[in-house]
């Protein structure tokens, strides 16, 4: 019974590992600060300037968690471009994985890192909810599912550029890539796509090409309604991307 838990065990022991290892990386560079400053920089510009956040004279977040698929669509690449790139620029990728770490583990332990780092910014604009609090009653059970919605879009995000990430060496060419095919993921669902779709694509794909958006989800989540489907779609692409780039790294390691 024991050596039958041992694989799981050790795979569990392995991506803790990598998760520890890469998100005390983060903060041994400049990196993870000079992101956090833009980042509340950022969603403070937009939400109260640019979202207009006093005018609109409402106890709400939603100027604040409308920008965020805009803003995780450079700042996340940005951060997981550099989780494989930088492994095989400075030649640790062949070291890394020949460590006691199934490829699997170590996969996912990066993920991981990337993801709870960006938890740990998204937590630091609690000051913002703070203030809504103060100014309003707002309905804080929308504002818990839309920064859980928020966590899951990076997520989808993270999980894109850690794929592009193992295919190249150069951080640069990873975060071009990953910014791309995330801006692809967004804007499929925004009305001047589907409606072009619309007119000569037959339906059924109309739909499926608007149900691959983060924008299509992301807004049915903000609203306060987290459903099963919207779970899945993030979940979902999170394990493709992830498998994707594991297949990556094995054929990196391979060739």
């Amino acid at each position: 019974m024991a050596a039958a838990r041992t694989p799981r065990l050790d795979m569990l022991a392995g991506t803790t590992a990598v998760m520890k290892r890469e998100l005390a990386a983060y903060f041994s560079t400049p990196l993870a600060y000079v992101f956090i400053v833009i980042f509340l920089f950022l969603t403070g510009v937009f939400t109260f300037y640019v979202g207009a956040f006093f005018e609109r004279g409402q106890a709400s977040l939603e100027p604040f968690f409308t920008f965020h698929p805009w803003l995780f669509l450079f700042l996340v690449p940005a951060i997981g471009m550099r989780l494989w790139a930088e492994e095989r620029r400075e030649g640790t990728i062949e070291l890394l994985l020949t460590l006691p770490i199934s490829q699997g583990g170590a996969v996912l332990g990066k993920f991981l890192a990337s993801w709870a780092f960006t938890a740990i910014a998204l937590a630091l604009t609690f000051p913002i909810w703070i203030t809504v609090n103060y100014l309003g009653d707002p309905d804080n059970g929308v504002i818990v599912a839309s920064y859980i919605g928020s966590l899951l879009m990076a997520g989808g995000y993270l999980s894109i550029a850690a794929c592009l990430s193992a295919v190249t060496a150069s951080q640069v060419i990873a975060f071009v890539l990953a910014t791309l095919v995330c801006f692809l993921f967004t804007v499929s669902g925004m009305p001047i796509v589907v409606d072009f779709f619309r007119s000569w694509a037959p339906e059924v794909i109309t739909d499926t090409i608007a149900s691959f958006s983060f924008l299509t989800h992301f807004n049915s989540i903000i609203t306060g309604v987290i459903t099963f489907s919207d779970l899945v779609y993030f979940l979902s692409l999170m394990a493709f991307w992830l498998v994707a780039g594991a297949v990556a790294v094995e054929l990196k390691k391979a060739g």
